[in-house]
């Protein structure tokens, strides 16, 4: 579905990304690495929002570099950044049908993604009439999410979603995420590496803007280097 190739990327003279090879399938992805590594910026190159110096990012078959931000986002992308970034004064209704009316192939399925965004998080059913901006930081990260499904993505990216939650709440949306596979591809990027290698089905690991480890969920979890650095062991 998405396969990004000898990415090379950064901001002015500044080298973020080093030949980045990624690629995300059917199943759920987790990108891995410490603040600085890279993982923001690979996501915005993906989206077109910081273009490449050379490589090239293919989309459902379709090379897709040199393509704007918005119609990445119309051939089926959509992101989850970490800063929410809702709209604090709208209800939650309101940001649900925000998310799926802004791209054709949510528009014409807003009833039924409704539903199928509600059953997912029960919660924002409860709270449908509440302002955003008034709700816990784990319910507008479960509202963020639910406003980027709207849309009918093909793959969801999720930059970093347990940022700043609870640890009760992250062990709850990555049981979600978890659900979600199958239906939805999904490219995660995380420093809590142990509730991301628990949800996904592969992984990669990005340290100073290069690909240095690389495999299945169980293989990386196993791996002593991504033991001593990331889960503490």
């Amino acid at each position: 579905m998405l396969k990004v190739t000898n990415a090379v990327a950064g901001y002015g003279k500044l080298r973020v990304l080093n030949g980045i090879d990624l690629e995300v399938g059917e199943g759920a992805v987790a990108l891995i690495g410490p603040n600085g590594a890279g993982k923001t910026t690979l996501i915005n190159a993906i989206l077109g929002m910081v273009p490449l110096d050379s490589g090239t990012v293919e989309f459902d078959g379709a090379d897709v570099t040199a393509r704007p931000t918005h119609e990445r986002v119309r051939s089926g992308i959509s992101l989850v950044p970490q800063e929410r970034e809702l709209f604090p004064d709208m209800s939650v209704y309101e940001n649900l049908v925000v998310g799926g009316e802004n791209v054709p192939r949510g528009r014409a399925a807003i009833a039924e993604s409704l539903e199928y965004v509600y059953g997912m998080f029960p919660i924002l059913r409860e709270r449908h009439g509440q302002r955003a901006g008034t709700m816990s930081g784990g319910q507008q990260r479960m509202l963020a999410v639910g406003r980027a499904l709207m849309a009918k993505p093909k793959l969801l990216i999720l930059d970093e979603p347990s940022l700043g939650l609870q640890p009760s709440i992250v062990h709850e949306l990555f049981d979600i995420l978890g659900e979600m596979r199958g239906k939805v591809g999904i490219l995660v990027t995380e420093q809590n590496v142990r509730e991301s290698l628990r949800t996904v089905d592969r992984g990669y690991v990005l340290e100073n803007g290069r690909i240095v480890l690389r495999g299945t969920a169980a293989e990386l979890a196993a791996n002593p280097e991504v033991e001593k650095a990331y889960l503490g062991l």
